[in-house]
């Protein structure tokens, strides 16, 4: 496993695009369906949408939960997938991942174990959020001081950061028990930073588009739907939602603003259990 940081060279615009993939949820075999959800064929009808749309991206962030069986071929299942899109694939762990076998099994050509991704006017770190052993997050001391080494190393630079954890209640009472334990100390700590411009995440298998009002400004807080289910927004109890799989397009502007759009497959095919009570 590494923390190094990877340079990408400078473009002709300021514009930088990134595809943000989370909760693929995959498993060893073809025919693993997690909730009635063929998870294997979901995420290839995602990387399908994002080749047909054709979007002149920079980079994709997975953001965790890549694996639901913790096997090796659910890893490579996915290496061979996100291979498709011909771009640099960073990615972070999720509480259903197992670390080490993510980073030893996540091998090839446009895979990138790198944290800190290093663009002319933006800085962008891949945390981990995950408690071995728990569905929820935290942050512990250690990913502060990446994120304040980050900051010193390049002040000049826009900040994003990434994780798998919801930092904030989502408004859905059974998931908001698996958020990120010390979310609101985390907002509070990195908004002291003028670089910090975002935070993305993945976990809670819906869009989120907030903002947190921090001494410097607003800082959008983003969370993407899953390639597979979809948890229903601001239910107390589990329950699934009838929106298709999808994924984030990111752009970073030059001036630190942040534009984004969610893209979700058309139609129903990926249709859950509704009547689950849980996973």
């Amino acid at each position: 496993m590494t923390d190094t940081s990877i340079t990408y060279v400078g473009k002709q615009t300021d514009n930088i695009q990134v595809v943000q993939i989370t909760d693929t949820h995959l498993f060893a075999s073809d025919d693993g369906q997690l909730l009635g959800v063929n998870t294997a064929q979901s995420f290839e009808a995602v990387v399908d949408l994002v080749i047909d749309n054709q979007h002149d991206a920079d980079l994709v962030m997975m953001t965790g939960d890549i694996s639901q069986d913790n096997t090796i071929e659910s890893y490579h299942r996915f290496a061979k997938q996100s291979q498709r899109l011909a771009l640099p694939c960073h990615f972070v762990p999720g509480n259903h991942d197992e670390n080490q076998m993510m980073h030893q099994e996540l091998k090839g050509e446009h895979l990138r174990p790198e944290k800190h991704l290093i663009f002319d006017n933006w800085h962008i770190v891949m945390l981990n959020s995950t408690i071995v052993g728990k569905p929820a997050g935290r942050l512990e001391e250690s990913q502060f001081k990446v994120i304040e080494q980050a900051v010193r190393a390049h002040p000049d630079k826009h900040l994003l950061l990434v994780m798998h954890h919801h930092p904030i209640p989502v408004g859905c009472r059974w998931l908001d028990q698996h958020w990120m334990q010390n979310g609101g100390d985390f907002l509070e700590r990195v908004s002291q930073y003028p670089q910090v411009k975002g935070i993305v995440w993945g976990h809670v298998h819906q869009e989120v588009n907030e903002v947190y009002k921090g001494p410097h400004g607003d800082i959008p807080l983003l969370a993407t739907p899953s390639t597979c289910i979809q948890f229903t927004p601001k239910s107390n109890h589990f329950a699934l939602d009838g929106l298709q799989p999808g994924y984030r397009l990111l752009q970073l502007q030059g001036d630190g603003s942040i534009c984004s759009t969610i893209y979700r497959l058309k139609g129903d095919k990926f249709s859950p259990e509704h009547e689950a009570s849980g996973y």
